[in-house]
C-alpha cells in the first residue's frame, strides 16, 4: 500500500485554478445546489438502497437509476450487460470523462436492506457501498443540469454492473470496451469517504476449489473418502501459508458450501477464496500454496479413509478435484503526474481537504491496468461496517465529497467556450 502523504507534498501540474472554476457563475451555481439539496440526495439514497442488487441480480436497481439520471437531463439507455449510461455531450465530443458507481451489493436477495436512523445514522446494509456511491453520481448529474454548466469533454454517467463477488468487474470492462477509442479520464465513486485517493489497483484472484466423491451414509460406510473433511485440512493448511508484510499481501475464505444432511457422507463440498497482493508475483505463489495445500489434503483424506477400513465400496472410492478462476482484477498504477490525479489534489486544496494515497481493488483497477488515467474515491459522508449487516452511512460532510468530485470532474472535462451574444463583438 501506499504511504500516506499530505496532498501539498507534491506540486500539481499548472491548471486551472478551483478557485477560478468556483467563481464561475455557472459551477458556482452548481456548487451551491449541494448545500441546499443534501436531503433530497440522502432520500435518493434511501431509495437506492432499499432495492436489493445483489451480483448479477442488478436489473431492479439499474431502472430506479434509469428513472433518475433521465431526471437530470440525460439521455439513458441500459447496455446488454445492465450498465445505466447517461451520456452529457459536450461541446466536443472526441474525448470522454466516465463517472462511474457499481450497482450490485454483496448480500443476497434475502437480507432486509430497509434503511433505519439511528440518530444522523443511516443503517442498512449496501447503505454505503456503494449507496453513497451511486447518490453522489445522481447529485453530481443533478447540480451539473441545474447550474447549466457545459464542458467541453463529453461526461459519461454510469451506474454500472459487476464489481462485488464473483462480477469480475464486468459491468466496467464493457464500458472501457465500448468508449475505448474515446476514454480519457475514469473517476469510480464507491462508498463515501473522502480521506483516500485510489491510485494504485490491488490485484486480486477469487478461486473455486470442488472436491467429490461418492456420498453414503455417515455409520454404514464410516471410513469413505469425506469432501468436507479433505476441504477442512486443506484450509488448516492453506491458512498457515506465510505472508509478507510488503508488498501487504491477504486472503479470505468467504464461502464454504457441501452436504446434504448430517448424517450423510457428502458427495460434494466446494470453497471459495479471495487472494489479494501488491505484487503479481506473490499473487502467483499464493494461489500456488493454495492448490498444494488442497492437493495434500485430499492425499491425506485419502491415506486416512484406507486406514479406518470401512466397506469394499469406501475404500475402491477416490476424491477429486476442480480449481476455477472465478475473477482475475488486474493491477496499474496512475502516474504521479497524472492531470487527473493534479485535479483532485487542487479540489482538496480548495475545500481544506487532506487526503492520503491509497491502493485497493475497485472498478478503477480495469482502466488503470490498460494505462488509462483512473481514481476510486468515496462520494462524501461518513460511513462503517462496510460488507456486513451493520453497515452505516451519516450525510454529515456530504456536501464536501460532492464539491469535490465537481471541481474535479470539470476541471478535467474543461469548461465549455462560453458563447457569444448575438452582436456582440
Amino acid at each position: 500500500m501506499m504511504s500516506a502523504f499530505s496532498l501539498n507534498a507534491v506540486s500539481p501540474r499548472q491548471g486551472r485554478s478551483a478557485e477560478s472554476l468556483a467563481a464561475e457563475p455557472h459551477m458556482a451555481r452548481a456548487l451551491e445546489w449541494f448545500d441546499q439539496n443534501s436531503d433530497w440526495i440522502t432520500e435518493q439514497q434511501i431509495r437506492i438502497t432499499e432495492v436489493p442488487a445483489p451480483p448479477f441480480q442488478e436489473a431492479a436497481r439499474a431502472a430506479v437509476l434509469k428513472k433518475l439520471l433521465e431526471q437530470c437531463g440525460l439521455k439513458v439507455r441500459i447496455d446488454d450487460v445492465g450498465n445505466v449510461i447517461g451520456e452529457r455531450a459536450g461541446s466536443d465530443t472526441r474525448n470522454v470523462i466516465l463517472l462511474a458507481a457499481h450497482l450490485d451489493t454483496v448480500f443476497p436477495a434475502d437480507i432486509d436492506v430497509r434503511v433505519r436512523r439511528d440518530g444522523s445514522r443511516l443503517l442498512a446494509p449496501g447503505i454505503s457501498d456503494n449507496g453513497a456511491g451511486l447518490a453522489g453520481l445522481v447529485g453530481l448529474a443533478r447540480a451539473l443540469h441545474e447550474g447549466k454548466v457545459r464542458t467541453r469533454n463529453t461526461l459519461v454517467f454510469a451506474a454500472n454492473v459487476g464489481e462485488e463477488g464473483e462480477g469480475n468487474l464486468r459491468g466496467m470492462r464493457k464500458l472501457v470496451e465500448t468508449y475505448r477509442g474515446r476514454l480519457r479520464y475514469v473517476i469510480a465513486l464507491d462508498g463515501g469517504s473522502i480521506d483516500h485517493i485510489v491510485t494504485r489497483a490491488l490485484a486480486s484472484r477469487r478461486v473455486e476449489i470442488v472436491v467429490t466423491g461418492p456420498g453414503g451414509h455417515s455409520w454404514s460406510d464410516f471410513g469413505m473418502p469425506n469432501p468436507i473433511h479433505a476441504v477442512a485440512r486443506g484450509i488448516a493448511q492453506f491458512v498457515k501459508v506465510r505472508i509478507p508484510d510488503d508488498p501487504r499481501t491477504t486472503f479470505n475464505v468467504g464461502q464454504i458450501e457441501g452436504g446434504t444432511s448430517v448424517n450423510s457422507i457428502p458427495y460434494r463440498a466446494s470453497i471459495k477464496v479471495d487472494l489479494r497482493s501488491g505484487s503479481e508475483v506473490e499473487l502467483e505463489r499464493l494461489e500456488k500454496e493454495l492448490r498444494e495445500a488442497m492437493r495434500r489434503a485430499i492425499e491425506e483424506e485419502m491415506a486416512a479413509a484406507r486406514q479406518t477400513g470401512g466397506s469394499a465400496r469406501s475404500i475402491s472410492s477416490r476424491l477429486e478435484s476442480k480449481f476455477r478462476v472465478l475473477g482475475i482484477r488486474p493491477a496499474g498504477e496512475l502516474p504521479a503526474d497524472s492531470p487527473l490525479l493534479a485535479a483532485a489534489r487542487e479540489a482538496d486544496r480548495f475545500l481544506g481537504l487532506r487526503s492520503r494515497l491509497d491502493q485497493s481493488s475497485t472498478d478503477a483497477n480495469v482502466p488503470l491496468s490498460m494505462g488509462i488515467d483512473a481514481i476510486a474515491i468515496g462520494a462524501g459522508g461518513r460511513s462503517g461496517g462496510a460488507h456486513s449487516l451493520n453497515e452505516w452511512y451519516e450525510p454529515t460532510g456530504r456536501e464536501l465529497g460532492l464539491k469535490r468530485l465537481l471541481l474535479t470532474t470539470v476541471a478535467v472535462a474543461e469548461l465549455a467556450p462560453r458563447e457569444r451574444p448575438a452582436g456582440g463583438k
